[in-house]
């Protein structure tokens, strides 16, 4: 199956791990394993230093899915399974469902699977781009335009990463209503969900709602986590079973490691969450004020997750800008051409308080100077 270069991967892997002042990454600052058992106040682990490292539960530990299933309205164990982190879940999710000449509508800008994997796959992919103007949020008539009855499935990303743009409640249902009368599918890569920066923390999940809908969640985003390789996939009972086979041929099982260590941190979210606004409050603020000082940057404020997509108002293009950038001062940013859009770039705001000022001031300067 050939398929199209990974733009942002290709981007991080060439990049990341250089760079000085680390604003690429999309994660709040990752725990180590004695911040998360220390947060979560787990004093003994010896029932998982005891057992075997065979193979782990086929479709996920009841422990973990359990932990999984209160992140929701109306989901059952059965109605989960456990995969590789969440780029494991959306690729199974393809395969899955899609065959040769099916159409897809993907809604970008997103990660690059949303379209790429359903194009190697043979579908044919009509893309829907958020627009500055809207505040990224996504216009109903311009799905309204594309979508047919010959639709399979619409991808989404809920928060969106890289404009941290959400999409309401009473919008989703809207999205939801429109694919009920196309009899189509709706995927909504969630890993952001739980990180809104309202009094409503996590909005509506499409699997709740939707018998249609398929949720993808990680512990990768959200819960601070992304080294435990964690993700999962919620949706109708018919449908875990196809992917159910799928799965078979590429993970077996997730390790039984990984899996204790997310279902401590599912049981103990309000602790997590409690930290991970700490840092994205006091993170938000330094972001914001640097925003106002700065002319030459523009952009739609997030309304949640960890990323923000700033214009820049210099002639040069985005690589040139992040490549440029980073030999001179060490600050990594991700170019918004590796998104398909170019004049724009991806800031990462969670990393630690200290990295992101000094990251800031030295993007202000080198943007001065061009």
């Amino acid at each position: 199956m050939r398929i199209e270069n990974f733009k942002i991967e290709d981007w991080m892997n060439k990049y990341e791990s250089s760079a000085k002042y680390d604003l690429s990454g999309t994660c709040i600052k990752p725990l180590s394993i004695n911040e998360l058992l220390n947060l979560c106040e787990i004093k003994d682990i010896t029932p998982v230093l005891e057992r075997s490292l065979d193979y782990g539960d086929i479709k996920g530990s009841d422990r973990l899915k359990n932990a999984i299933k209160s992140l929701y309205e109306n989901q059952e164990n059965e109605n989960i399974i456990v995969t590789h982190g969440a780029i494991g879940a959306n690729q199974l999710v393809f395969l899955s469902l899609l065959q040769p000449q099916d159409e897809v509508i993907s809604v970008l800008p997103v990660y690059q699977q949303h379209y790429s994997i359903p194009e190697a796959c043979g579908a044919n992919v009509k893309k829907v781009f958020l627009k500055e103007e809207n505040d990224w949020i996504l216009d109903i008539e311009d799905l309204k335009k594309v979508i047919s009855s010959k639709t399979k499935l619409i991808c989404l990303n809920n928060p969106n990463n890289p404009t941290g743009a959400l999409i309401s409640d009473d919008k989703m249902l809207e999205i939801v209503e429109l694919a009920k009368q196309n009899d189509a599918w709706v995927l909504c890569d969630e890993v952001y969900r739980g990180l809104n920066f309202s009094d409503k923390k996590y909005s509506l999940s499409v699997a709740d709602i939707y018998d249609k809908g398929i949720s993808v969640g990680s512990m990768s985003k959200t819960y601070s986590l992304p080294g435990l390789r964690v993700g999962w996939i919620c949706a109708n009972n018919d449908f875990i079973e196809e992917v159910v086979h799928h799965r078979e041929y590429n993970t077996i099982s997730v390790s039984i490691l990984d899996e204790f260590f997310a279902a401590i941190a599912l049981e103990n979210k309000e602790k997590i969450s409690k930290r991970n606004f700490e840092i994205l409050n006091k993170n938000k603020k330094v972001l914001e004020s640097w925003l106002s000082e700065n002319k030459n940057l523009s952009c739609v404020l997030p309304h949640a997750g960890t990323t923000v997509f700033l214009k820049y108002n210099k002639d040069i293009s985005s690589e040139d800008f992040c490549r440029n950038l980073q030999e001179e001062t060490g600050v990594a940013l991700l170019p918004g051409k590796a998104l398909e859009l170019d004049g724009y770039v991806r800031l990462g705001f969670c990393n630690s308080h200290d990295v992101l000022k000094i990251a800031l001031e030295k993007i202000s300067d080198f943007i001065a100077k061009l």
